[in-house]
Order: C-alpha cells, then sequence, then structure tokens
C-alpha cells in the first residue's frame, strides 16, 4: 500500500499514540453555519465532518473552535467555552468515529481578526458593528497590520484570562471525546498575531525580541498540555512565513518548533501568511518547503509533520512524503469538492476503493 495510505500513529508524550488508517488529513475549515450565533455546532458540522469520515479520511479536523466567545471569526462559528458546547460536540465525535477516523479538535482565538463578516459569497466584508451582533476585537498591539479597523490592545490581565481560557476548553474537547486537538498558532490570529512583529508592537515582556513574541504560545501550549490527556496527541498549526519583509520567517518557525515539542507537542502542521495581504508563493505545494524545514528540525522519532496547500492530487501527496518533506497531507478545498477523496486517491494509487470506502456505498464506483 502507498505511503499515504498505509496505516500510522499519531505520536503522544505517553502511550502507544493515535492509531490512524492512513495520513490523509481534513483541514480545518470555516463553515459559518452556527446560525444561532451561539456557537453551539449544528447539524450542518455534523454532516460536514460526518461525510469526509465516511469518505475515508484517517483524521478530521474541526473548523477553528473558538475558546471564548470573542475568539470566533464571525458571529457564525463554532466554540467550546461551555458546557452546551461540549454535549453539542460529543454527537459528532462519535458519529466520525462510528465511520472509522479518529476526531481531531482546532482550538482558536481570532484575536484582531475576530467580529467579522463571514467568508460567503454575496457576504460584505470587514468588521461586525456591535448592532448587527459584533464586538471589540483585541489583539497584542492596536494598529492596521491586519488590513482591519485596529482592535484594541490585551491587558496584562486579560492576556493571563486567555492563558486561562485555553486549558478549560482543552479540558471540555478531551470530554467531548475527541482525540487529538491542535492549538491554532497561523493565519494571523491571535497566537500568530503575537509571534509576529509586523503585528506585535508591544513594549513589554509580551513584545519586541524573538523570546518575549513567543512568550504567549509557550505559555498557551503549557497550559492546554496541562489539561490535555498526555496519551492524547497535541498538534500546533503554524504559519511558517508571513511573506512580508519584517515579519515572522521560517527559521522563527523552526526555532518555536523545536521549543513546544520540548513541551509535549508532538504534531505539527505547516501552513503560510495571514499578516496582511497574502504576498507569497502559489501554486501545487507551495508551503510543502515550510514543512520540509521543520521536518528536518525536529527528530523523526516522536514527532509527525503535515504539509498543506494546493495538495490536490494523490501522486503528489504520495511523492512528498516518499521524499520524506512531510508525514502526512493535510487536505482543505479539494477535501470540499470532493469528500471521498482518500477513496479516489485509493484507486489512483492502485490500494483500491474497497480499502476505504463507506461499506454502504460499496456498489459505487470511484474509479
Amino acid at each position: 500500500m502507498s505511503r499515504l495510505l498505509s496505516p500510522i500513529t499519531l505520536p503522544s508524550v505517553a502511550g502507544d499514540g493515535l492509531p490512524l488508517r492512513n495520513a490523509t488529513f481534513l483541514a480545518p475549515m470555516c463553515q459559518y453555519s452556527v446560525t444561532e450565533r451561539d456557537g453551539v455546532p449544528t447539524s450542518w458540522q455534523l454532516v460536514h465532518l460526518g461525510a469526509r469520515a465516511s469518505g475515508g479520511f484517517g483524521l478530521v479536523w474541526t473548523e477553528a473552535t473558538a475558546i471564548v466567545p470573542e475568539g470566533r471569526i464571525s458571529p457564525e462559528d463554532a466554540g467550546i467555552w461551555s458546557d452546551e458546547h461540549t454535549e453539542a460536540w460529543r454527537p459528532i465525535v462519535e458519529f466520525i468515529h462510528a465511520q472509522g477516523a479518529a476526531a481531531g479538535i482546532q482550538l482558536a482565538h481570532a484575536g484582531g481578526k475576530a467580529s467579522t463578516y463571514p467568508a460567503l459569497p454575496d457576504t460584505q466584508r470587514g468588521r461586525v458593528p456591535a448592532d448587527e451582533g459584533g464586538w471589540t476585537a483585541e489583539a497584542p498591539s492596536s494598529n492596521e497590520a491586519l488590513g482591519l479597523t485596529p482592535p484594541e490592545a490585551l491587558t496584562m490581565e486579560q492576556i493571563s484570562g486567555l492563558v486561562s481560557a485555553w486549558g478549560v476548553a482543552a479540558r471540555r474537547a478531551d470530554a467531548a471525546g475527541f482525540d487529538a486537538l491542535q492549538i491554532h498558532a497561523a493565519h494571523g490570529y491571535l497566537l500568530h498575531e503575537f509571534l509576529s512583529p509586523r503585528s506585535n508592537e508591544r513594549d513589554d515582556e509580551y513584545g519586541g525580541s524573538f523570546e518575549n513574541r513567543i512568550r504567549f504560545a509557550l505559555e498557551v501550549v503549557r497550559e492546554v498540555r496541562r489539561n490535555w490527556p498526555a496519551e492524547k496527541p497535541l498538534a500546533i498549526r503554524f504559519s511558517g512565513e508571513d511573506w512580508i519583509e519584517g515579519g515572522w520567517t521560517i527559521d522563527e518557525t523552526v526555532e518555536l518548533a523545536k521549543r513546544v515539542h520540548e513541551l509535549g507537542v508532538t504534531v505539527f502542521d505547516l501552513s503560510s501568511g495571514g499578516i496582511g495581504a497574502f504576498t507569497g508563493p502559489v501554486g501545487p505545494g507551495y508551503q510543502v518547503t515550510l514543512a520540509r524545514a521543520v521536518r528536518e528540525a525536529l527528530p523523526r522519532e516522536g514527532t509527525f509533520v503535515t504539509a498543506v496547500g494546493q495538495i490536490t492530487d494523490a501522486r503528489h501527496a504520495e511523492a512528498i512524503l516518499v521524499a520524506g518533506d512531510a508525514d502526512g497531507i493535510t487536505i482543505g478545498r479539494a477535501a470540499l469538492a470532493n469528500p471521498n477523496w482518500p477513496v479516489h486517491a485509493a484507486v489512483e494509487l492502485g490500494d483500491g476503493q474497497e480499502a476505504f470506502v463507506a461499506p454502504q456505498y460499496w456498489r459505487a464506483s470511484m474509479a
């Protein structure tokens, strides 16, 4: 069987790790479908995530799931800040498991990119005003680096409270039955905003030097690790490069990856951009070099690196793994178009659709 579709194990700091049926991961993708605006996942999340689980993915990541109400990108985003959220996620996790996939949750805080309109067709862009259900966005600094109305700068007390909120959300994720947890530190959201010199202009212990800019991220990782079971994998998603002058770089990403690995992070996903307009490269696999840099910097034993970014062809995905540039492949937009992407990949790579196709669909030819 191909590297892409062979069984793998996601490492954890204790226990035997998390076995997966293959090395395909559904990317966390915002759905903007919580119409009640209360953060509680709905039947849309069940169907969206469940369809990809039945479509053969090894692990299914949720959309960015807010740790506090103010951490949502839009009012229609999902969250996990109350018992109601925990209970609503549980049956979704159970259905994913019933389809043979593992369930992962991406915990997030949008920071200065919070309270914006959903990125949907025919929807306006920018901040949602208070009279339309919006709220005041908060970030490391009050500036225009994100291309939006400047957010308010977080106080030291607020920063401390957010660290605690990440830990509480991790406990709720465990209670809901999730198998893996990913900390969202990419795409210009709160953790990334602290990391990047372009968005972080603080002159206290959380800004300026590299050591200061990574302080908040390290505090969050420690708190999540303390509240997340050691036998379950802990992951992080980085923007490996800002692709802008004076921004966050891949060399800094590699150093931070080493630091968080020492704190118990074992799974790394490498994306890029998010601070201002995207000016990086484009094309199939345009972010693979970032995954390779982190893969080469970390010990092979006990770590797992996934690549993401316009990887749509199964043979391309297989080549990335064979070359050793990454250990797994995260599929995003291609999975929106084709929930059965891993099944089709199995056919293309000669492994046979029967390995991953849902039994209810056995009559279908995926060739």
